[in-house]
């Protein structure tokens, strides 16, 4: 009765993140089905390895062929990852203590492919903390259970309008739940044009959108909701050209 966490280290194989074998057994990915994967130092796994992940992202299974037969295993699952913004990890901090070249940089950020990038909806920085907040006094955030109640709501919502998550909508009912005002639309297309996003991303910020306005209990997609939606694109936004 408890949902699934998967941690496996940035050493797996392909083969232990999809599953396979002789006699093939499940990976990473569906053992994680209706949980969590997570994926710390994104950028130290292999290529290959990360790879594996893009098809059974979208089709929530994955398939694993052997010479004699072809099992199909489940893996809808939700990926988190998180990786440093540089080679040392200063990139960004006000200290200005990164001494790693933009090229180097560009390099790292580049070990993790566009397609696989396409297929994560937030990308959130998580800047260095002063020692101030640190502090066993400090202010405390939001409580847990006020953010799952919440949360709660909003899927609820979401099931009486389509009967699935924003997640899980195709792109017909992401056009149905998703209706923008003709400013908010040209807003998104600009976007597109700007950061140079597929089918896929403009779609995913549109279900982001719908998602954010959900979870403040709003029955239309304001301008604010798409902006913070077309803002979490952010690994997009730093994307450069590097040799494969």
């Amino acid at each position: 009765r408890q949902r699934p966490f998967r941690a496996p280290h940035h050493t797996a194989s392909a083969v232990a993140l999809a599953g396979g074998g002789g006699e093939p057994r499940p990976g990473e990915i569906s053992l994680a089905h209706n949980g969590v994967l997570f994926l710390d130092e994104l950028p130290e796994w292999r290529r290959s390895a990360l790879e594996v992940l893009r098809e059974p992202l979208e089709a929530g299974e994955v398939t694993v062929s052997r010479a004699a037969r072809s099992i199909r295993f489940p893996a809808r699952f939700q990926l988190v990852a998180a990786m440093n913004p540089c080679p040392c990890g200063l990139a960004g901090d006000p200290s200005g203590r990164c001494s790693c070249t933009p090229d180097q940089i560009a390099r790292y950020r580049g070990r993790v492919s566009g397609p696989l990038l396409d297929r994560i909806d937030l990308h959130v920085d998580v800047p260095r903390l002063p020692s101030s907040e640190l502090r066993a006094d400090a202010p405390a955030g939001e409580d847990s259970a006020r953010i799952r109640g919440r949360v709660i709501r909003a899927r609820a919502r979401q099931l009486d309008r389509g009967g699935r998550p924003n997640a899980l909508l195709d792109a017909g009912g992401t056009h149905a739940a998703c209706l923008l005002s003709p400013d908010d639309q040209r807003l998104l297309e600009r976007a597109v044009e700007q950061l140079q996003l597929s089918a896929r991303s403009m779609h995913r910020i549109l279900r982001v959108a719908r998602t954010i306005a959900d979870l403040a209990d709003c029955d239309a997609i304001a301008t604010a909701h798409l902006a913070e939606a077309i803002g979490y694109r952010r690994m997009d936004r730093r994307q450069e050209r590097v040799p494969c």
